[in-house]
């Protein structure tokens, strides 16, 4: 990701960065497949994990993932997310790192790691609400359409899945239409507000947590439980009290047909 972002930064005939996910979702977050362990060499020794090399790997300003995908706030183009299906855990981080976030109206926002095994990463669910949403998010994780998302400004745009892409595309038009150096310089001074309001001191200690948070003995509980049992049960006691995410009625889930094609 960040070496696609460094590549269009540098490309003269780029004006406008579109961020989007393939086939049902923008993103589901990171990937805890196979018990997580493809990231054994960087938060493990000999199989326990090592909070020396998690917090080496959360604060690094050059492996982090954090700051890897952040690299869509640091490049002096504007980006564009554009989010449908789900956009959750990590994937949520991620998209609202982009300077403008159009989404679907049944795209689904969260995120779920604020009940288990988890903390904000990139810290943008907190600059983009208020105190008052932000703490009520933080601590129930629940869940947001792309509509209500919308409607309490976490994002800038929600339309119906079928005027998506085009309504994205006319905002990268519109904002190609603009000087590049302009671009840059309104970018620079909305950032370096954010940044002076502590962003960086945030996306260090959030994965620092996040990390903490992966191995309390509640959390080494809901490993077991998901072992033992399957996900599917753990994800059933996480939400089942919500009513959110997986566990939410059709009409509050991302419509399965609503597809990205690359």
């Amino acid at each position: 990701m960040e070496r696609a972002v460094t590549l269009a930064t540098g490309d003269p005939e780029v004006s406008v960065i579109v961020l989007r996910g393939a086939g049902r979702a923008f993103c589901a977050g990171y990937n805890f497949g196979d018990g997580f362990h493809q990231w054994d060499e960087h938060i493990t020794t000999d199989g326990q994990w090592d909070p020396g090399k998690d917090f080496a790997l959360a604060t690094s300003r050059i492996n982090s993932p954090t700051h890897q995908l952040f690299s869509i706030w640091r490049t002096h183009k504007p980006v564009i997310a554009q989010v449908h299906g789900w956009c959750v855990g990590g994937g949520s981080d991620f998209a609202l790192g982009a300077d403008i976030v159009i989404a679907s109206d049944d795209a689904v926002i969260g995120t779920p790691y604020s009940r288990m095994w988890g903390s904000y990463l990139s810290g943008m669910w907190l600059y983009r609400l208020g105190l008052t949403r932000a703490k009520e998010y933080a601590l129930t994780g629940k869940a947001l359409t792309g509509t209500e998302a919308a409607e309490m400004e976490l994002i800038n745009a929600s339309v119906p899945f079928a005027e998506l892409e085009s309504t994205v595309a006319d905002m990268a038009s519109q904002l190609a239409a603009i000087p590049l150096s302009q671009l840059a310089a309104m970018k620079l001074v909305v950032n370096q507000a954010y940044e002076n309001m502590g962003l960086s001191n945030t996306q260090t200690l959030g994965p620092i947590l996040d990390g903490l948070m992966r191995n309390t003995p509640d959390a080494h509980r809901f490993i077991d439980l998901a072992e033992n049992e399957g996900v599917r049960a753990v994800i059933r006691e996480r939400d089942g009290g919500f009513a959110d995410y997986s566990q939410a009625p059709r009409d509050r889930q991302p419509i399965p047909e609503h597809v990205i094609i690359p």
